[in-house]
């Protein structure tokens, strides 16, 4: 089976796909090290977000606590490989200087100060 999308550009971040009729809205997402971004659902795009904002709200927390926290927050609730699309949107935060990685060892994620 042949499927055509055609991309229409709303702005510098965000595709919208339309498929047979269907429209998901994407976004690319940023590197921190300036590589390639990835397109991703914008829904999942804004779960995650929600879900990595809320767990570094409480305090600053390692790579392997943070993702404990998304699975164990998301697990049933999310279509999709939690820990694939939490490191997608982990780095865009990074790269949009919402979230920063600290000095300390071992090292920790925090949201930047205003």
């Amino acid at each position: 089976m042949l499927v055509r999308f055609s991309d229409i550009y709303i702005g510098e971040n965000m595709t919208i796909k339309k498929e047979e009729g269907m429209t998901a809205e994407k976004i690319l997402t940023k590197h921190p090290l300036g590589k390639s971004g990835r397109n991703i659902d914008r829904k999942k795009y804004d779960t995650l977000k929600k879900a990595i904002l809320s767990a570094l709200r409480k305090n600053d927390l390692t790579h392997t606590e943070l993702f404990s926290r998304l699975n164990k927050s998301l697990k049933g609730k999310f279509s999709g490989n939690i820990s694939w699309y939490g490191e997608t949107v982990k780095l865009d935060l990074e790269a949009k200087r919402i979230v920063e990685r600290t000095a300390s060892t071992p090292q920790k994620y925090r949201l930047k100060p205003n």
